[in-house]
């Protein structure tokens, strides 16, 4: 009996954190989100969107111009693993446009609108060099010769892939949370202890997700965000709201078997260290110190791999963007694309 009872109140407690625990979204979130719910879709796409081909894939893009001339060059943007061309934040996009650069974004295989990769098996597995293949596609297909490559977490290493097969194609790289090699046993793992506190912590979403409807899963998006930024800034939240609302209505959803695919892609891939060290591509590494899921060790060692990289280091910033100092990023980024654009 006493066993059952310490069942029943360990389940009892579980069920209390799920209901009552986790971030408090503010009556100003709450608000943005129930407008935005309520409202016509709004479309997050701005610039010409199409699709290129590589090989036999269909890789969805969107193509935006800065609002003035000149244009001063091209940023592609390569997101982390799993996520479509629409999580790149919109306040990140709008600071390139108002320099003057061109962005460019798009789907990887296996996410939004981009092929599924349906008949995908760890046996057939494609690799960050398929990637890389694919990011080239884009240029190609859109004309550009040269464009400042931009990527976080998995898209970092395809940036890596990218620049290392094709030099000549990438102006800059802007590494963020990523990795010169994630089968490299010298370099630290998430932590078991890490991964347990993370889980912990995202357990009281469920209750979103268990509730359902559209108004729940932008709130649990919303509170994946408030997990490391404590309450974001209404814009952001609006800019998030609008573009889970859009992915629900007028896209696919999120596939969750590209993170799969992704992940074997970065396991499978050949070893980049002693690649890196004859990169003559101008380099930015932007890593937080509190990255669980690649230790700042990663963010060093590409560092030191890449000859005269650059790095910003961020105290406290863990593997999600929007960064707690998202200005300093910002100005970081903009002075690094200037800096190899002349």
């Amino acid at each position: 009996m006493i066993a059952v009872a310490i069942v029943v109140l360990v389940l009892a407690a579980a069920a209390a954190y799920i209901a009552f625990g986790g971030p408090r979204l503010s009556a100003e979130t709450r608000r943005v989100i129930e407008e935005v719910v309520a409202q016509q879709t709004v479309s997050v796409v701005r610039g010409r969107s199409g699709h290129a081909s590589s090989g036999s894939i269909r890789l969805w893009y969107e193509d935006m111009a800065p609002a003035q001339a000149p244009e001063v060059g091209t940023v592609l943007l390569l997101m982390s693993m799993g996520g479509d061309a629409l999580m790149w934040p919109r306040r990140f996009i709008d600071s390139l446009l108002a320099a003057g650069f061109r962005v460019v974004r798009y789907d990887q295989r296996g996410t939004g609108l981009s092929d599924w990769m349906k008949e995908w098996t760890r046996e057939r597995a494609y690799s960050l060099t398929d990637l890389a293949d694919d990011a080239r596609a884009i240029l190609d297909h859109l004309g550009i010769a040269r464009a400042h490559v931009c990527g976080l977490s998995l898209g970092g290493m395809v940036a890596q892939e990218l620049a290392i097969a094709h030099p000549g194609r990438v102006a800059s790289l802007v590494l963020v949370s990523t990795s010169p090699d994630v089968t490299d046993e010298s370099l630290p793992t998430m932590k078991a202890g890490d991964l347990l506190v993370t889980a912990w912590r995202s357990l009281p979403l469920l209750r979103y997700r268990l509730a359902g409807g559209e108004k729940n899963l932008v709130k649990e998006r919303v509170a994946k965000v408030a997990l490391v930024q404590p309450d974001p800034p209404p814009e952001d939240v609006r800019d998030l709201a609008e573009h889970v609302i859009y992915d629900l209505r007028c896209r696919r959803g999120v596939h969750l078997s590209s993170v799969l695919q992704h992940q074997a892609a970065a396991t499978v891939s050949r070893r980049r260290s002693s690649l890196l060290v004859d990169l003559r591509v101008p380099t930015l590494v932007i890593h937080g110190e509190a990255d669980p899921i690649f230790p700042v060790e990663h963010g060093r060692r590409l560092a030191e791999l890449i000859p005269s990289a650059k790095t910003l280091l961020l105290p406290d910033a863990g593997h999600v963007l929007l960064y707690p100092p998202m200005p300093v990023v910002v100005d970081a980024i903009l002075d690094h694309l200037r800096t190899s654009a002349s």
